[in-house]
């Protein structure tokens, strides 16, 4: 399947819908990722921060080292001088970078990540390629 099939597809499910989720943004640009990049797929990861959890689960995560701010994912892939990518998602315009992600994205820099905040897919694909090739 192609990229352009696969967001026909997406539009066709989402049609009459409120805008995608984050969640489902996210989805999407995992999919196109692994559909543009086969070889390296497994190099990109997901970052299960963020999400309801009960008290006890919370608790268990931040022991395990869950930090708030992270980004959602890591392109371990180390490309221009960088370490890896780290990717923040958010859904379209109305999604909002906190202040506790912008420390962390800072943070992230000045360790030698690149790091990107991605709205939309097409976004994540200019980024991904900018980044990549």
């Amino acid at each position: 399947m192609t990229i352009n099939e696969f967001r026909k597809r997406q539009e066709k499910r989402n049609k009459g819908k409120a805008a995608a989720s984050e969640h489902d943004l996210q989805v999407q640009c995992v999919h196109i990722f692994r559909m543009l990049y086969p070889n390296q797929w497994r190099l990109l990861m997901a970052i299960p921060n963020g999400g309801y959890r009960t008290a006890t689960t919370a608790r268990k995560m931040h022991a395990e080292g869950v930090q708030a701010g992270v980004p959602d994912m890591l392109l371990a892939v180390a490309r221009k001088g960088y370490h890896g990518l780290w990717i923040e998602m958010k859904n379209g315009k109305a999604g909002r970078v906190s202040e506790l992600q912008n420390e962390m994205i800072a943070r992230l820099k000045a360790e030698g990540y690149a790091c990107a905040v991605c709205r939309t897919q097409e976004e994540f694909i200019n980024t991904i390629k900018e980044y990549i090739d």
